[in-house]
């Protein structure tokens, strides 16, 4: 008789044992109690026991300080930090939005509210067809997650770097579009006014536009002559790359 046939009988028996209900709880088998304890310390560990319970806090009292002491001293934060939002212009002034709404469409939270609406002669506040008339961020509910820029087509969207965003107001948390407009930088012309001529909206979404012509400058001097930014127009001769 080879072993493993003389150990089937007990293996048989051992399995009949298992398989037995248990009376008095109605269980197959019987459960044993678990006991977790801590291991058992000798007297130098009880001795020591307090002390080691304050080992990080002993470890921590001799390192430099990190905390931050905001708002007293404010940490840049990083490149690519997610912070308020902003509307970009082009080198001429021209703003970069066309009134699309991918942004609005994008964004999770639906905190954005965005109302597209023509360009006239007169009235010509982006490249192309349209542009947008009302803009809205509600910072009660922006996540900052960004999906809003990547969704943006002409890059008229971007997040910086401020992250102080705050108000006594609900009112006051829902940014309109001068709120996130970016300032016209030295040299641009605020709109509206026409494109550069002999462009079209290609090039500037080529990004081939340099700055301001005489031409577009003369048009607004003549329509407003009190705009503020015709002291800081600096026509370029040639507006395309």
């Amino acid at each position: 008789m080879s072993k493993r046939q003389e150990h089937e009988p007990r293996k048989e028996g051992l399995r009949k044992q298992l398989a037995k209900p248990d009376k008095r709880r109605g269980e197959v088998g019987e459960r044993l109690p678990m006991e977790f304890e801590p291991d058992k310390k000798g007297p130098i560990g009880e001795l020591l026991a307090p002390v080691a319970g304050f080992g990080v806090t002993f470890s921590s009292m001799f390192r430099p300080v990190v905390t931050e002491q905001y708002p007293f001293e404010k940490v840049p934060t990083q490149p690519r930090y997610h912070g308020r939002h902003q509307l970009n212009r082009y080198a001429d002034g021209l703003e970069k939005c066309i009134g699309c709404e991918l942004c609005a469409w994008a964004c999770p939270a639906d905190a954005i509210l965005v109302e597209g609406a023509n360009n006239t002669p007169d009235a010509q506040f982006s490249p192309g067809e349209r542009y947008g008339r009302v803009y809205q961020i509600n910072y009660l509910r922006c996540i900052f997650c960004g999906f809003c820029i990547e969704a943006c087509p002409t890059r008229a969207l971007t997040m910086g770097n401020d992250y102080e965003i705050t108000g006594p107001t609900r009112e006051g948390m829902i940014y309109e579009k001068q709120d996130l407009l970016a300032p016209l930088a030295p040299g641009m012309l605020a709109p509206p006014h026409p494109m550069v001529e002999g462009s079209d909206d290609d090039n500037y979404y080529r990004d081939e536009i340099t700055g301001p012509t005489q031409a577009q400058v003369e048009w607004v001097r003549e329509r407003r002559p009190e705009d503020p930014s015709l002291e800081t127009a600096r026509p370029v001769e040639e507006a395309r790359a």
